[in-house]
C-alpha cells in the first residue's frame, strides 16, 4: 500500500487572493506551479510528507455556492490562542458562518473563508496538540464504518476512533492532521468545490494504486479535467477525488 493524502484542493475565483488568506491563516509559505494554482504548505516543508496536510488553490471560471461536504478544522493550544485566531481569521476576512446544526454551544467556531469555504477553529484539545494548524480534514457522510472499509484500505493510515457517529483515521507514523468521516443526516451527492488528492510512492505507481482503488470500490469520474497526469476517481459514498501524477 503506497498511497498518502497529500493535499487538499480547493476551487476558487481567484486562487491567489485566497492563497493569500489561507498562507496567512495557517502561517505557511505560498508558491505557484503555473498560472491559475496557488500551492500551500509550512515554511521549509519536503513534499510530500506526512507531517502536514497541503492546500491546492485551483481557479475555475465561476465555482458553484453549495453545501460542501469536505471542510477543515484549525486547532489552537490555549483559550488565548483560540481567540486570537478567531479575531485574526476576521481581520484576514473571514466572516462567522451559520451551518444549521445548532453549533452555538459546540467546541468550535464555524467561519467561512473569503469565497465562502467552511472551516472550523476548535477549541483546545489534547488530542490534536501536534497536529500543526491544521487539525482535521473533515468529510461528511451517511456512514463512517462503511467510510473507514474503503479508505482504511485505499490510504496507509490508522483508524483511532470508529463509532457509528465519527470515524478517525491518523498517519501511521503518527504526525499530521487526522482524517474525519463525520456522519450528517442529509448526504446527498453533490458537485464539491473541495476534495481530497492522493499521491503513490513511488508516483510511478499511479496506474497500479487506481487500479487497486477500483478493486476497493472507487469509480472513475469525468469533472472536464480532460487530458491531464491525475486520475479522478469517486469514493463509494460519490466523494471525488484525485490520484496524483508526475506532472
Amino acid at each position: 500500500m503506497t498511497l498518502q493524502l497529500v493535499q487538499v484542493n480547493f476551487k476558487a475565483r481567484d486562487d491567489s487572493a485566497l492563497g493569500r488568506f489561507w498562507a496567512q491563516a495557517l502561517g505557511w509559505g505560498l508558491s505557484s506551479e503555473g498560472p491559475g494554482v496557488t500551492n500551500l504548505e509550512p515554511v521549509g516543508f519536503d513534499w510530500p510528507d506526512p507531517s502536514a496536510v497541503c492546500i491546492d488553490l485551483v481557479r475555475v471560471p465561476s465555482p458553484e455556492t453549495v453545501k460542501y461536504r469536505v471542510h477543515i478544522e484549525l486547532a489552537t493550544t490555549s483559550d488565548a490562542h483560540e481567540a486570537e485566531l478567531v479575531a485574526r481569521l476576521k481581520e484576514l476576512g473571514a466572516t462567522p458562518a451559520d451551518v444549521g446544526r445548532g453549533d452555538g454551544d459546540a467546541p468550535w467556531t464555524v467561519m467561512a473563508d473569503p469565497e465562502g469555504n467552511v472551516f472550523s477553529v476548535l477549541k483546545p484539545r489534547e488530542l490534536y496538540r501536534d497536529t500543526g494548524p491544521i487539525a482535521a480534514v473533515v468529510v461528511d457522510c451517511a456512514d463512517p464504518r462503511a467510510m473507514v472499509r474503503f479508505w482504511g484500505e485505499a490510504i496507509d493510515w490508522t483508524v483511532h476512533e470508529l463509532t457509528d457517529d465519527r470515524a478517525l483515521l491518523r498517519s501511521v507514523k503518527g504526525v499530521g492532521p487526522y482524517l474525519e468521516f463525520r456522519r450528517t443526516p442529509d448526504d446527498e451527492v453533490i458537485w464539491n468545490r473541495v476534495h481530497l488528492d492522493l499521491m503513490s510512492d513511488p508516483v510511478e505507481d499511479q496506474a497500479r494504486e487506481v487500479a487497486r482503488l477500483e478493486g476497493l470500490g472507487a469509480v472513475r469520474a469525468d469533472v472536464g479535467q480532460g487530458d491531464v497526469s491525475w486520475v479522478v476517481l469517486a469514493d463509494p459514498a460519490g466523494n471525488e477525488f484525485c490520484v496524483l501524477g508526475r506532472g
